[in-house]
């Protein structure tokens, strides 16, 4: 990073107050009146109708559009275990997305645990303040053991954003792609570099939307998981596969799509050279890709390529998803987030990018024109119809799957 942004970043951060967020009252609070119906004697009313039933906390108070961001600091960014007072510019971020996309009010809470346990139960004690909680930042195997166990604990739908989040826009943006390229997803060959959270959730959910086991290879640093190795936690072993190859240059070739969640500049030039005829890479370790867009383009001319940046074309970036499958799951006040939901967003996230983009689109990106192709394959986040077309989908997953506690709404969306 320069100077200058450096600069730039910190006096962002810092001006013209710290932090990037704020606490504003939505009901008047100028006259004695409105202080007695504030606060003591009339603020025992909501308290009593709420300790007579405990859904009457939705409509009495702010949980049913608070969502909290919550983290142990142990997988900052690509910043690695910083502790969990690094994490909160990041988590105060998440918060700040979560009002300007979707108008879901947000707090960061940085939990300093000394075990996933130790977290688990911290969370658990919290959880019914809120209508939902956004896990982020938490290192692998950790994070599903930490995720797993919420959902059976608390009352109020648990997400893990690196792992879920970024499945669901990898997924919409690999369809797209595979679409482009006029594969197939239960036919191609996928190579997954990365075996962390977020390459677990990826791999499940293309699975899901109709991938092959068999067919995806994934690597960790020790090279490709297969059932040989004897090294793999329960999580890893979910992926192992008979295979003879060993190392990523044993499984790229004739590899239709390559989906690196890894490290910078990790996949060669000689390496792209030996995936089939149009291939398919996500390279979205960040700020560096696994390779170079230059390099893959002069490489390869057939390529369709994505990356974490927004610098770049087709960027993959979670701020597509988490907003508004958060907006659906409140207004339909689901009880977890499930296979389904995140179906739906695929779907809706995908559908969006081969549809004609609003002249505000264009404008954001200087007068740039997009339409469905190469580079072109996932909207992009200045999107203002990805609140209602993603958070639609979710809420109506959610209540034809059976997870909804209220209605489909009549008029969507709600904000």
């Amino acid at each position: 990073m320069s100077d200058t942004l450096k600069k730039a970043a910190l006096d962002y951060h810092a001006l013209p107050v710290p932090g990037k967020l704020s606490i504003e009252l939505s009901t008047p609070a100028e006259t004695q009146e409105d202080l007695s119906l504030a606060y003591s004697p009339g603020v025992a009313e909501p308290v009593r109708e709420i300790a007579r039933d405990p859904e009457l906390a939705y409509r009495y108070t702010g949980k049913g559009n608070l969502v909290a961001v919550i983290t142990d600091g142990s997988a900052i960014l690509g910043l690695g275990n910083l502790g969990p007072l690094a994490s909160k510019p990041v988590m105060e971020g998440k918060s700040l997305l979560f009002k300007r996309f979707a108008n879901i009010n947000s707090v960061d809470v940085e939990i300093n645990a000394e075990s996933p346990q130790a977290f688990i139960d911290t969370v658990e004690r919290i959880a019914d303040t809120y209508g939902g909680i956004n896990l982020e930042d938490i290192k692998a195997p950790e994070c599903f053991e930490i995720e797993s166990e919420l959902i059976k604990r608390c009352n109020v739908p648990i997400f893990h954003d690196d792992q879920h989040g970024t499945a669901i826009v990898t997924a919409a943006g690999m369809l797209n792609a595979i679409e482009i390229q006029g594969k197939s997803l239960d036919q191609a060959k996928i190579v997954c570099l990365g075996a962390g959270a977020a390459a677990n959730a990826c791999c499940k959910l293309l699975i899901s939307a109709g991938a092959t086991p068999g067919n995806i290879t994934m690597l960790d640093s020790r090279g490709v998981i297969h059932s040989g190795r004897t090294d793999l936690n329960k999580y890893k072993a979910e992926f192992a596969i008979e295979t003879d190859a060993r190392t990523l240059d044993d499984a790229i070739e004739g590899a239709d799509a390559f989906l690196g969640v890894s490290g910078p500049n990790l996949l060669g030039a000689e390496q792209l050279a030996k995936m089939a005829e149009k291939p398919i890479v996500f390279a979205c370790s960040n700020p560096d890709p696994e390779i170079a867009p230059a390099l893959a383009h002069e490489t390869r001319s057939d390529l369709i390529m994505a990356t974490g940046r927004s610098d770049y074309p087709n960027q993959v970036n979670n701020v597509l998803c988490f907003p508004f499958l958060f907006r659906g799951t409140l207004d339909v006040r689901a009880t977890q987030i499930n296979a389904e939901m995140k179906l739906a967003a695929v779907e809706a996230i995908r559908a969006l990018a081969k549809t004609d983009v609003p002249s505000e689109v264009s404008a954001a990106y200087g007068g740039a024109s997009f339409s469905f192709g190469p580079e072109y394959i996932i909207p992009k986040p200045t999107d203002p119809r990805l609140l209602g077309d993603v958070a639609a989908a979710v809420a109506k997953a959610a209540v034809d799957s059976g997870v909804a506690t209220l209605p489909y709404p009549e008029h969507y969306p709600l904000v």
